[in-house]
């Protein structure tokens, strides 16, 4: 099925038509025939037999955007003065800046900003590093830290290349979170030189977020730097991707009148993200959880299996099931897939249990497309935000990273993990809980401070929170 069009593949025109009723009818009509989305429009202005409007536009990719420039250049009555991709856009000059905290306008600030009274700073931190957290930058400051090998759906690219996907991170941090977090984008993938060095950087920043590190390096260094440092190090893809999975599943349960205890869970890609799913599902208590590569299902009587997969296999899989994960899906209750597209059909979809809750989080495309079961699943979520339920990670890193810096955590730990789940979840009253509304929304501006509040009060309660 093509992709549809989308904010990511969005284009701005800038036009001139004829002040005569049906011009503009008449283009949208075109875009719409061409397979574009109109979006948007703004700065409508007439001048005499003149209108001049820049409107937006919706495309399925760059080769879309072209056509439907063709298309508008070949409308009688609209001339296209001007165009642009949106994204790009947004991303010119860079989508993060640093500003100042104080003002410097007069000799006597200089002083005491810069030399010669912060001298006297120094050295109180000097006699006390602790106070660090109170007189710097580092109370509010995480590095986002990437080796560039497993950038969202692209792999690995360069350093340069991660950057954009870095400084949106940032973005995200200060805009849900109030999180001064800077972009570090390493040019190495050697995981001992990438521990080394965020361990030397680390004295600036109040905490780690590691991002888009490919398996089995991400659990290597992550397990490296909580060992080595005592502020919080946390691997977002792994982690973050599991605690907004079980908050969904925490309320696509009373959706469907399940408990966790009697619920059997397949999850299919068993990298990163889906290991950490699979454990942090374990620690909930759910009543088994049996993880599938494309070798078919994982279990502690293997031979042959990585680092990452014996891990897996030694929680998991009590029963020791084998087969293909069509073999193991029959029964399930629940599906979760973080592996490749089209992976299931709506025929192996109906021998899993009844209600079935199926989290199919592919990107761009997900393992089954959710028309493709309706009336089939109980509850379906997706990695997309054109569905409903989009499993989006920025419902879990802001306010994770929140709660740890307020309280001078040392690190996130797994109550801490388990407390933002659970806080995602409950903004979603037992009133409002749906099939399609188990999830709140990304720019539910409740949900960074709850799962902020959330998490300091686990840290405080495990005794790892300093404050």
């Amino acid at each position: 099925m093509a992709n549809s069009p989308t904010a990511a593949n969005s284009i701005g025109m800038r036009l001139s038509l004829n002040n005569v009723p049906g011009t503009f009818a008449r283009f949208t009509t075109a875009i719409g025939d061409a397979g574009g989305n109109l979006a948007g429009t703004s700065d409508f202005e007439v001048k005499g037999r003149l209108v001049f409007r820049t409107v937006h536009v919706h495309a399925r990719d760059d080769a879309h955007s072209d056509a439907l420039v063709a298309v508008v250049e070949g409308l009688d009555g609209v001339d296209l003065i001007d165009w642009w991709d949106r994204t790009f856009a947004m991303h010119e000059g860079g989508k993060i800046e640093i500003e100042p905290g104080v003002q410097v306008v007069d000799v006597e600030d200089l002083a005491m900003a810069y030399t010669p009274g912060v001298a006297r700073v120094c050295l109180a931190i000097d006699d006390d590093v602790d106070l660090a957290r109170r007189y710097t930058i580092k109370k509010n400051t995480v590095a986002i830290v990437t080796d560039a090998t497993a950038v969202l759906g692209l792999g690995q690219i360069s350093p340069e290349a991660a950057l954009p996907v870095m400084e949106g991170k940032a973005l995200l941090f200060k805009s849900f979170g109030g999180v001064d977090a800077f972009p570090i984008c390493l040019d190495t993938t050697n995981a001992s030189q990438v521990i080394e060095t965020v361990q030397h950087i680390a004295p600036a920043f109040g905490g780690i977020n590691l991002e888009d590190i490919a398996a089995p390096n991400a659990m290597i260094v992550e397990e490296a730097l909580r060992e080595r440092l005592s502020i919080p190090v946390f691997h977002d893809d792994q982690h973050g991707t599991a605690i907004v999975v079980l908050a969904g599943l925490i309320n696509a349960l009373k959706v469907v009148g399940k408990s966790a205890a009697d619920c059997r869970v397949v999850i299919s890609g068993i990298g990163a993200a889906g290991s950490a799913i699979g454990t942090m599902l374990v620690d909930a208590g759910f009543g088994e959880v049996v993880g599938v590569d494309r070798n078919g299902a994982l279990h502690r009587a293997l031979d042959g299996l990585n680092l990452v997969h014996q891990r897996f296999a030694s929680v998991t899989n009590p029963e020791c099931r084998h087969g293909s994960l069509v073999d193991v899906l029959a029964g399930a209750d629940v599906f979760v897939g973080v592996s490749q597209p089209n992976l299931l059909t709506a025929a192996d979809v109906s021998t899993m249990a009844a209600d079935p809750i199926v989290f199919a989080m592919a990107n761009p495309e997900p393992e089954i497309r959710p028309e493709e079961i309706e009336g089939l699943a109980g509850v379906v979520a997706t990695g997309r935000s054109d569905f409903p339920n989009q499993i989006n990670n920025v419902l879990a890193f802001p306010g994770i990273f929140r709660g740890a810096l307020d309280c001078g955590a040392s690190t996130v730990n797994e109550e801490m993990k388990l407390a933002a789940a659970r806080a995602i979840a409950g903004i979603i009253s037992d009133d409002e809980v749906a099939a399609d509304f188990i999830i709140p929304s990304p720019f539910d501006r409740r949900v960074a401070a709850a799962v902020a509040e959330a998490v300091a009060f686990a840290a405080r309660a495990s005794g790892v929170a300093r404050d």
